[in-house]
């Protein structure tokens, strides 16, 4: 194109700075956000601390209040953009689907989870009945079918999730999201690993066990939690390292397990900055681990990685796709295996370091942040000249 694209980006909830950083590298962007996720994320901070270039519009109101009055901004703007990129695959990709069909113009989805998987690990948890979970599941299916019929393409993160949205959506295509930045995550040698411990107020000599996920139902903390605890009681001194907005929920679900003397060896601290401070937890790590109900492209796992730290996951979803050869993966809840891959990653340092690495380059030739950005501006490109 002789001009750059113009895109609006439809949110129905969080997003990454990362995504909207590369996104505005790519295309001029306009971004209808709900206004209570916006603030609460410190999204609207991060961006101005970026100095990014872009249109933010905020809706105010919860779910109910959003689905209703985002219709009118997404009218309205709909019309000076050359595409929609929406936000998952759900109730905001609807409304973003009928004005686009309304108006013209094309919508791509991005989907970054699998709804129905993750929606039913509430289901697996006993924090829905089985009438809530039959209704939320028929809605969910309904949803990703229409959106699936509307969207001009449907991206989604990583080949596994691709393979979700085909059932739904015959135009579905693999997306990277804001990929890895694999100047930032990048490995460290020792002795620059003692520095970021001190300069991170790390424990020096401790086994630390990076777990850098949200608490949420379909995250398994409680395997990590076990598995450490298992390894400490055959010598290993392991320490569990959470970050991020749960990281209280996360030391006092440590506390209501029951485990031994968690106090001396669960750490939990808030979020750090995705773009500026994170990787120096990953490159200061024994070891990354991460252990899920159900799972999309879990980019931490790649991150680690890219950092040359060894990774301990859950055979599950994206990461039983994409990391076999890469990293150390355990069945489902299973702590006697995730504590087996500790001990082991702890024994044989260099071997482990080297499967590591060999995934760093997996990551540098297949999940880079130039990749993913290339790829979507080539996709967003083709859907506005078809259109056009």
């Amino acid at each position: 194109m002789s001009r750059r694209l113009r895109v609006l980006y439809s949110v129905e909830g969080f997003t990454d700075i990362r995504f909207v950083a590369g996104l505005c590298g790519i295309a001029d962007v306009t971004m209808l956000v709900p206004s209570r996720q916006y603030g609460e994320s410190g999204l609207g901070e991060r961006i101005a601390r970026a100095g990014l270039d872009l249109r933010v519009v905020q809706v105010p109101g919860g779910r109910l209040r959003y689905q209703i009055a985002s219709l009118a901004p997404l009218w309205r703007l709909a019309r000076g953009a050359d595409v929609v990129l929406a936000q998952e695959v759900l109730r905001g990709a609807l409304n973003a689907n009928l004005v686009g069909a309304l108006r013209g113009v094309p919508v791509v989805t991005y989907m970054g989870i699998a709804p129905l998987e993750y929606f039913l690990c509430r289901r697996e948890r006993g924090s829905i009945g089985p009438l809530r979970a039959f209704a939320g599941a028929t809605l969910i299916r309904s949803l990703m079918a229409v959106n699936g019929r509307l969207a001009s393409r449907c991206l989604a993160m990583g080949p596994y999730l691709r393979d979700v949205a085909a059932r739904y959506c015959p135009r579905s295509g693999v997306g990277l999201y804001y990929g890895v930045d694999t100047s930032f995550f990048r490995p460290a040698d020792a002795a620059e690993r003692a520095e970021l411990r001190r300069r991170r107020d790390l424990p020096p000599d401790r086994f630390i066990v990076f777990l850098s996920s949200r608490i949420s139902h379909e995250k398994d903390p409680e395997t990590v939690l076990r598995a450490a605890a298992l390894a400490r009681e055959q010598g290993l001194d392991a320490v569990v390292l959470n970050l991020g907005g749960g990281w209280a929920e996360f030391l006092r679900l440590a506390r209501e397990m029951g485990l031994p003397d968690v106090d001396g060896w669960v750490l939990g601290r808030p979020a750090a900055h995705p773009m500026m401070d994170v990787a120096d937890y990953f490159r200061a790590a024994d070891v990354m681990a991460l252990a899920s109900l159900a799972e999309g492209a879990a980019y931490s796992t790649l991150e680690a990685l890219a950092c040359g730290t060894p990774v301990v996951a859950t055979a599950v979803g994206g990461m039983a796709v994409q990391l076999p050869g890469y990293a150390r993966l355990v069945p489902r809840r299973d702590a006697a295996a995730m504590a087996a891959q500790f001990l082991w990653v702890a024994r044989h340092r260099d071997e482990a370091r080297a499967e590591a690495l060999r995934g760093r380059e997996y990551v540098e030739r297949e999940w880079s942040r130039e990749k993913a950005f290339g790829d979507l501006l080539a996709v967003l490109e083709e859907v506005a000249a078809a259109h056009r």
